[in-house]
C-alpha cells in the first residue's frame, strides 16, 4: 500500500495545473503514512511477529476499499484531481461517483489505509499515535480546501455542503 501511494506521488495526470493554494499538509501525510508503517513493523516485532487472522482480514478489507475508494474519486473528479490543494480556472463542481455520499471521498480513503496498515499488522498504539498527528493535520487541510470550493463555486458548493458529510458517510445522498 505505501509503495502504491508513493508512487502515485510522481503520477501526471494531464491536467492543466492550476493555483495550489497549500503544499505543506500533503507532506504531513506523506509523513503520517511513513511513521505508520514503520512503528507498525517496529509494533508487529516487539509483539512477536504474531498475525491474529480475523484482524488481519479486517484490515485486508479496509485496504481494498480505501483504493476502490480512491480510485473512483480520482475518476469522478478526472482533470480536476489533484494531490494539492489547488482550483483550476476552469474548475468544475463534480458531485457524482462516491462524492454523491462524502464531499472528500480521498480523505476517507486515506483513514481507512491508516486503518488497514495497523490492523494487518495488530499495530494499535501506532494507529492510535498516527491518529494524533493525523487527524488535526487532515482537518486542516478540509478547511482550507473547503475555503478554496466555497470561493469558487459559491452558494452551490454551500448548499452541497449542508446535505452531504464531509468526511464520513452517515445519511443517504439527497436528490437534488
Amino acid at each position: 500500500m505505501y509503495i502504491l501511494r508513493i508512487r502515485e506521488l510522481g503520477v501526471k495526470r494531464g491536467a492543466v495545473p492550476g493555483k495550489v493554494l497549500e503544499r505543506t499538509t500533503l507532506r504531513a501525510f506523506v509523513v503520517a503514512g511513513s511513521i505508520l508503517l514503520g512503528g507498525s513493523v517496529i509494533e508487529f516485532v516487539l509483539r512477536g511477529c504474531t498475525v491474529n487472522a480475523m484482524i488481519f482480514c479486517t484490515g485486508l478489507v479496509c485496504a481494498m476499499i480505501s483504493f476502490w475508494l480512491r480510485r473512483n474519486a480520482i475518476q469522478a473528479l478526472g482533470r480536476f484531481w489533484s494531490l494539492h490543494v489547488e482550483i483550476r480556472e476552469q474548475h468544475e463542481f463534480v458531485e457524482n461517483g462516491p462524492f454523491r455520499w462524502v464531499r472528500h471521498p480521498t480523505y476517507l480513503s486515506m483513514i481507512l489505509e491508516l486503518l488497514a496498515g495497523a490492523l494487518m499488522l495488530n499495530a494499535f498504539f501506532t494507529l492510535a499515535a498516527v491518529l494524533i498527528l493525523f487527524v488535526p493535520i487532515l482537518l486542516f487541510r478540509v478547511r482550507i480546501e473547503e475555503a478554496a470550493l466555497v470561493e469558487k463555486c459559491g452558494q452551490l458548493y454551500c448548499s452541497y455542503q449542508k446535505r452531504t458529510p464531509a468526511i464520513f458517510p452517515y445519511k443517504w445522498p439527497v436528490q437534488r
